[in-house]
């Protein structure tokens, strides 16, 4: 993915695309799209894919990953909670946002690129919260208390 230089007569703004599109459609939050786009020229630097004033493409995988390092870096534990705040439940909703930008021209994508290889990616719970959890909460699952009778 990378972002599509978009010149027309009359250039239109990242955000008065996401007017537009959070007027047709509202499962994600604003935040949702700028994170992306954030995520995106973040996994760009960091894969070394910005050269000669052009960034290149990276496959969904890479953003994936760069999503994670991104998220983790930038908000931590709260990185779940935001997601559920802006309507990202998995990968696959990833997946949606950047086949949305890239339907609204704010990205582009290649012929080999589609919703498909952001399904599955990575769990949410080990990936956003187990990093935060004591070690020893890790691998196990929690157990309800026990109760005594008096």
């Amino acid at each position: 993915m990378n972002k599509q230089s978009h010149k027309t007569m009359q250039a239109v703004s990242f955000e008065e695309v996401l007017d537009q599109i959070l007027k047709r459609d509202v499962r994600y939050h604003r935040d949702a799209y700028v994170f992306i786009r954030e995520a995106l020229d973040f996994t760009q630097k960091t894969a070394g894919k910005e050269g000669k004033g052009q960034k290149q493409h990276v496959t969904p995988q890479e953003l994936l990953n760069g999503i994670r390092d991104f998220a983790l870096a930038s908000y931590g534990p709260m990185a779940i909670t935001l997601f559920e705040e802006w309507g990202i439940r998995s990968c696959q909703d990833f997946g949606e946002l950047v086949f949305i930008m890239v339907e609204h021209s704010l990205l582009a994508k290649t012929d080999r690129d589609s919703r498909a290889d952001f399904e599955g990616g990575y769990d949410f719970q080990e990936t956003f919260r187990n990093p935060f959890l004591p070690k020893n909460k890790h691998s196990r699952k929690l157990l309800p208390a026990k109760t005594t009778r008096a």
